[in-house]
């Protein structure tokens, strides 16, 4: 017997299902039908784990519930169901008085965090200013030893690694300069994500070595999109090099299609999501809502300005930044407006 839910929660606002003692759906609210997109009738007798598009993480969780009189809270769980898209919501499950289950969710944006466009004063600016300064001697020094290192290395496999340290370097000097003298941005060119992430994963080799598996998932019927693939390089690596220092055992590089998605007001027939997750310890609780703010880091010796960067990275190409996070399954996600299939002209 599945919980009973009396006439009057028909009028409720709030998204309320209800699980019978076998774990399936019995019922729920028409907000909860109406938030996940689909009609309460596709919504029965679907699974937890079905509805839970995070896998087992909220089944995990239920050893844990009260057996009587209490309820347990799930920070940002994402919920998804048979033909809808993945929602987002802090969530209160609950036990029925006949083993049952109720799930009572609080939409949430699926991207938390305080805006960090509001939150850099000028003093941080000047800061940068003055460190960029700084970082010019090292790296015209790195250069020029890359050059002359180029002339004595042997070998295909040391060719590229001096290839990718000067690489590296030209990349960083162009930060600087760009730190130092503000300029409009570079025009967007045809850019490929797979070939951004590539070089991502080179850097994160020589990085890592083989302390850490790293994974690639692509698609490959991503189309290419309008992008600056140095800025794109930066962010991502980024996003890599923090799951290297989170502890992590495994580095996953995920790409998928997404049709239909609202990014900030704007909503795009077609954008590329790019994951990146890991196994590592995840973002520390107290940090949850400011991790994109400026200075902010769960490391002693973390400067606290990678994520920002990264989060302005995906300003600069009309997308977004967000992540969810619990220890051991961390996902940062890139969402990148591209252009639909039907609006590409043949040649």
């Amino acid at each position: 017997m599945s919980p009973a839910a009396p006439p009057s929660l028909d009028q409720l606002a709030t998204p309320l299902a209800w699980l019978d003692a076998e774990g399936k759906l019995a019922g729920c609210t028409p907000a909860f039908a109406s938030w996940l997109g689909v009609s309460a009738r596709r919504l029965h007798g679907l699974s937890l784990a079905e509805l839970d598009a995070e896998g087992d993480r909220l089944a995990e969780l239920l050893p844990r519930l009260p057996d009587t009189g209490g309820a347990l809270r799930v920070r940002r769980a994402r919920l998804a169901s048979p033909g809808g898209s993945e929602r987002f919501a802090d969530l209160w499950l609950a036990r029925g008085e006949d083993g049952g289950l109720w799930l009572e969710a609080h939409p949430a944006d699926e991207f938390p965090g305080e805006d960090p466009a509001t939150a850099l004063p000028a003093a941080l600016s000047a800061a940068l200013k003055g460190l960029a300064h700084e970082i010019r001697n090292p790296l015209a020094g790195m250069k020029g030893a890359a050059q002359l290192l180029a002339r004595r290395v042997e070998g295909e496999e040391s060719t590229e690694l001096v290839q990718l340290i000067s690489a590296e370097v030209d990349r960083l000097a162009a930060l600087v300069d760009r730190l130092m003298n503000p300029a409009p941005p570079r025009d967007f060119e045809p850019t490929n994500i797979h070939a951004v992430l590539e070089r991502v994963r080179q850097l994160a080799e020589v990085e890592a070595g083989w302390a850490v598996k790293l994974v690639r998932d692509f698609d490959p019927s991503l189309p290419e999109f309008a992008g600056d693939a140095d800025r794109l390089v930066q962010a991502l690596w980024n996003l890599v090099r923090n799951a290297l220092e989170s502890g992590a055992s495994n580095v996953w590089l995920r790409t998928r299609a997404e049709h239909h998605v609202l990014i900030g007001d704007t909503s795009h027939r077609l954008a590329l999501r790019v994951e990146i997750a890991d196994d590592g310890r995840g973002v520390p609780d107290d940090l949850a809502e400011r991790i994109f703010l400026p200075l902010v880091s769960g490391r002693a010796e973390g400067t606290g300005l990678g994520l920002p960067l990264a989060q302005q990275v995906a300003r600069e190409h009309g997308g977004s930044l967000g992540y969810r996070s619990r220890p051991g399954h961390t996902v940062f996600t890139l969402l990148l407006p591209a252009p639909s299939p039907e609006a590409v002209a043949p040649d």
